[in-house]
């Protein structure tokens, strides 16, 4: 992995110290010469001749997607965010009055809205796992409630907006297989971050976006939908003519691949951008971005600590996402300091993760995010502008 040239290849980095790729990241420039390119024959040859010249590239989304979560092509819908493709996965159970989703403490908050509207349109319960003392979630009591419940879904995501956890899915995939429960995966922190692999996780659905980790445009993303799933004959609510065909007055037939979940519209300038974001990462290599993300994260975070920040980030394994606050649980010294050293970072709220800041007794935290084309000195030079604010 070349750091000097991923960052001459990325002129967003060159003025600025960016943290916040788990906001939306910055783009390489290829991604962004991708999707221009693409407009201008939109312009030239308007928008159904153009994607016609380049059939070839939509074919490409769909494998570089796959060879980054280890899946296969058919598996995979373009979505245009995670959020979209997790409501269109949503929209696939057949819920009734009764039914319960187990999920827990630690999500999207965007996923929790929708469980909520779930349970107020269809009186479904949502039972949350509780975590062990290390902040682990607890597969005993999973395993228990599983038992007791018999959930119509089991939903996780893998790595909170809020937290640098790094939550056991694939523990929970064990138990949702063994169980036979519908499993679905929150991925958008993770995909373009560490490694994820599908096969691993036995999953039935999984969700990614393209403007944070993945470095790709914004409006962009994909859904991975399992074999058992496809087998199953599961589609989303609402269908148009991409996702099956009109047989007879009153019928339809599914098309056999994940594709049943895309519309006939798409945007297709973003996403020739993203598929040229998942083949960097892919050219990179996933486990080396992993390896380098965890150096950068480990080294932030300890100096932070170091300098009497209150951590947030609570578990045994730790992401590339760093959240933390003055040791008075306030934010206002270092947002200052951030903000007027040309440093991008996010402020979370409490009403972003309501129920880890309740549990953690803060109103606001400050997110720093490192990806891989951060350097070292990067690192070392915010931890010395806030090295002294609690002091």
């Amino acid at each position: 992995m070349n750091l000097e040239i991923i960052r001459q290849e990325t002129p967003g980095c060159s003025d600025k110290i960016f943290l916040n790729s788990a906001g939306a990241s910055l783009m390489p420039k290829s991604v962004v010469e991708t999707t221009v390119k693409f407009l201008y024959e939109e312009q030239e040859f308007g928008g159904y001749a153009a994607a016609i010249r380049n059939s070839e590239q939509v074919n490409r989304f769909y494998e570089e997607a796959a060879k980054l979560i280890h899946a296969k092509p058919s598996n995979i819908a373009f979505a245009g965010s995670s959020t979209d493709g997790y409501a269109k996965a949503l929209s696939s159970i057949s819920f009734k009055e009764g039914d319960c989703i187990i999920t827990t403490n630690d999500d999207y908050i965007s996923n929790q809205i929708a469980f909520i509207s779930l349970q107020k349109r269809y009186k479904i319960e949502i039972i949350r796992v509780a975590n062990l003392p290390d902040n682990e979630l607890d597969l005993e009591d999973f395993e228990n409630l599983i038992k007791k419940h018999n959930p119509k879904l089991i939903a996780i995501t893998h790595i909170p907006t809020n937290s640098g956890l790094i939550q056991n899915v694939e523990g929970v995939g064990k138990l949702c297989r063994q169980y036979d429960v519908l499993y679905l995966v929150d991925a958008c922190q993770s995909v373009g971050q560490i490694v994820v692999d599908v096969e691993r996780l036995n999953c039935d659905f999984l969700t990614a976006t393209g403007r944070k980790f993945m470095r790709g445009p914004r409006g962009t993303g994909f859904l991975f939908v399992s074999d058992k799933a496809l087998n199953q004959n599961m589609y989303p609510l609402f269908l148009d003519s991409f996702g099956a065909k009109w047989t007879s007055f009153d019928d339809f037939q599914l098309i056999d691949t994940a594709k049943r979940f895309e519309l006939f519209e798409r945007p297709y300038a973003a996403l020739f951008g993203f598929t040229e974001a998942l083949q960097y990462a892919n050219a990179i290599g996933i486990e080396k971005i992993e390896s380098y993300n965890r150096t950068l994260a480990d080294t932030l975070r300890n100096n932070l600590q170091n300098s009497g920040f209150r951590i947030l980030d609570k578990g045994n394994r730790l992401s590339s996402i760093i959240t933390f606050c003055q040791e008075d649980g306030g934010v206002e010294k270092i947002h200052k300091i951030l903000s007027e050293n040309n440093v991008f970072f996010k402020e979370n709220h409490k009403t972003d993760a309501l129920i880890d800041f309740t549990f953690k007794n803060v109103d606001h935290a400050i997110r720093l995010s490192p990806h891989y084309f951060n350097t070292l000195e990067e690192i070392e030079t915010v931890s010395q502008l806030l090295e002294n604010i609690n002091h």
